[in-house]
C-alpha cells in the first residue's frame, strides 16, 4: 500500500511544469493580442520617422522654450545653405 503510486513523483512534476509554460504561453498571447488590438503596439508607426530641424526649432517657439532671438538665430542657421 506505501510503494502504491512508486514512479510518479516526477510525472506529477513534469505535467505541473508543461502546465505552468501552457498558462504562461496563453496570458501572454492574450496580452499581445489586447496590445495588437488597442494599438499600443503600432503607436511607434505612426510617429514620423526624423523630424526637420526647422519644424523643432518651430515648435521648442511654440512651446515658450526658446526667445524669439533664439528661434531668429536658429532659424537662420538651418536655413542658410
Amino acid at each position: 500500500m506505501w510503494h502504491m503510486h512508486s514512479g510518479m513523483g516526477w510525472w506529477t512534476v513534469s505535467t505541473a511544469i508543461w502546465n505552468i509554460l501552457f498558462l504562461v504561453g496563453l496570458i501572454g498571447l492574450v496580452v499581445w493580442i489586447i496590445r495588437r488590438l488597442s494599438g499600443r503596439a503600432h503607436d511607434d508607426a505612426r510617429r514620423p520617422e526624423k523630424q526637420d530641424a526647422l519644424e523643432i526649432v518651430k515648435m521648442r517657439y511654440a512651446r515658450g522654450e526658446i526667445t524669439k532671438e533664439q528661434f531668429d538665430l536658429l532659424k537662420r542657421d538651418l536655413t542658410t545653405p
